[in-house]
């Protein structure tokens, strides 16, 4: 089984270039690219598991960070699709709001992370034992996650991600632009039960 590059119907985003989106697809495409590679490679080393063990190893642990890109960034381009769109007043609105004291606070809770130094992704995770939402700073692709929970939204805080478009200091406002072109009713479907 390979994976394959994901295309994404985006439109004209607010904020962020054509170029920019090309560059941050073409990260992603290399992503999909080494998650078959290392498979392929490992099949191949298995040949020989005892003389090759240690590389094996290796690659597996570089496996979890391609494929963890892989799919964060399918996560990311897919909430960009169909245009912007305001988020409903159902349950996962509610959630946020009880959690966070209300939608507004919850958007600026979760910039307040996007802002965490570093690079990294900012993170919107539903607990469903807790029943509860958190928002969490994911370093790697495959640290720091919450094990186990449903990943609802992620923004991507690599700077290849705005670096066509804004400069470091000016990473608020690539948060800006992407909340602006949220399509929340993606988000809203990863929450249904």
């Amino acid at each position: 089984m390979e994976y394959k590059i994901q295309t994404f119907t985006l439109p004209k985003l607010n904020g962020l270039s054509e170029k920019q989106i090309e560059v941050h697809l073409g990260l992603y495409a290399g992503y999909v690219k080494h998650v078959n590679l290392i498979r392929e490679k490992i099949h191949e080393l298995e040949q020989d598991k005892g003389r090759n063990a240690y590389i094996i190893a290796e690659l597996r642990r570089r496996f979890s960070f391609e494929f963890d890109g892989m799919r964060m960034h399918e996560y990311y381009f897919e909430s960009l699709e169909g245009g912007a769109q305001a988020i409903s007043d159902g349950a996962l609105k509610k959630a946020l709001g009880e959690k966070y004291g209300g939608f507004e606070s919850f958007i600026e809770h979760f910039k307040a992370v996007g802002m965490s130094r570093g690079i990294g992704w900012t993170v919107l995770y539903w607990d469903p034992k807790g029943n509860v939402p958190h928002v969490a700073w994911v370093s790697d692709h495959e640290l720091g996650t919450l094990s186990g929970l449903p990943i609802l939204l992620a923004l991507d805080m690599w700077e290849h991600a705005f670096m066509v478009d804004y400069t470091p200091a000016e990473k608020g406002k690539y948060i800006d632009a992407f909340l602006s072109n949220l399509n929340w009713s993606v988000v809203e479907k990863r929450f249904e039960p």
